[in-house]
């Protein structure tokens, strides 16, 4: 019986029931991510349900025109570049400052527990979330209570053009840091213990061993993982932004996900809603390209 499997893997390649494990993944991506992507046909049509996409009429560039003309798009542009740019900016500070602290604690079960508690809630979806940013940060929540305890004014939060995007960028950092600095505590970990040992026998102190030792051996990594996150610029977080926000604050809190989400699903305009997605992607296919090159130059590392 045995011999029989190994005549059959002998035929098959000595690679070949590897090849089969990726099977089902092929299958669930050509499916679910390469089939729909028949549906950007819509973008250059005036789609009508009814007729299909190959029975409506065909409009070349219509929906993008139109989508350059709108006055409400550049705001919607705007309001993505800077949630996406303050999310990248600092999550990273974040992550690096709580990997740099964490290494330092020396008793095992406390690092474990921080270390627990700071990654829960990377696990947890936006739908959960929101109602407890919600709840904190409502005009009777606990975060205006702090404020009436200090004598100041109440803020809403949550109905403030001012307010909405630092809440946005705040409570994803909150949400993310401790997850991301894993890539930033294994780049620490392989730094040369020799150097601290010989730069504490010089006198060095914890700030110099930590400007002159540790940022520098997490410099490649922080380099790729920046780059890396360009790719990300024009996807400032559709699940967080659409449970948080409200009409009241479209001004600052709308991006492009919750435009293309509202344009086309919710007021039924399919072929400008997959427009404004299409253009989307194409920025981020050549954002792509770019950080691929920049990882290259900077770090010697390519992303693909």
């Amino acid at each position: 019986m045995k011999q029989g499997k190994w005549k059959a893997r002998g035929r098959l390649g000595p690679g070949a029931m590897y090849h089969m494990m990726m099977l089902p993944g092929i299958l669930f991506l050509l499916v679910f991510s390469y089939v729909p992507m028949v549906g950007i046909i819509t973008a250059f049509q005036d789609y009508i349900p009814a007729k299909g996409m190959f029975g409506s009429e065909f409009v070349g560039l219509k929906h993008f025109m139109y989508m350059f003309k709108l006055p409400d798009i550049a705001q919607v542009v705007s309001n993505t570049l800077v949630i996406a740019i303050g999310k990248i900016l600092l999550g990273t500070m974040m992550a690096i400052i709580f990997s740099v602290l964490l290494n330092e604690i020396r008793i095992k079960y406390v690092k474990k527990s921080v270390q627990t508690i700071v990654y829960l809630p990377h696990f947890l979806s936006w739908v959960v979330l929101a109602s407890v940013v919600v709840n904190m940060f409502s005009l009777d929540g606990i975060v205006n209570q702090m404020l009436a305890f200090f004598g100041l004014e109440n803020i809403n939060f949550l109905g403030s053009n001012t307010w909405f995007q630092p809440l946005i960028i705040g409570t994803d950092v909150w949400k993310e840091f401790g997850y991301s600095s894993i890539v930033y505590l294994a780049a620490i970990t392989s730094i040369d213990p020799g150097l601290y040992e010989a730069a504490g026998m010089d006198g060095a102190s914890w700030w110099r061993k930590v400007w002159h030792i540790t940022l520098p051996g997490m410099l490649p990594i922080i380099l790729l993982m920046g780059v890396m996150s360009l790719t990300n610029i024009l996807s400032a977080g559709f699940d967080q932004v659409y449970n948080l926000y409200n009409p009241v604050v479209y001004e600052s809190g709308d991006i492009l996900d919750t435009y293309v989400y509202r344009i086309g699903l919710v007021g039924r305009q399919y072929s400008f809603g997959t427009a404004v997605g299409l253009f989307k992607s194409v920025i981020g296919i050549v954002l792509l390209m770019s950080a691929n090159q920049l990882a290259k130059k900077y770090t010697d590392r390519k992303i693909f």
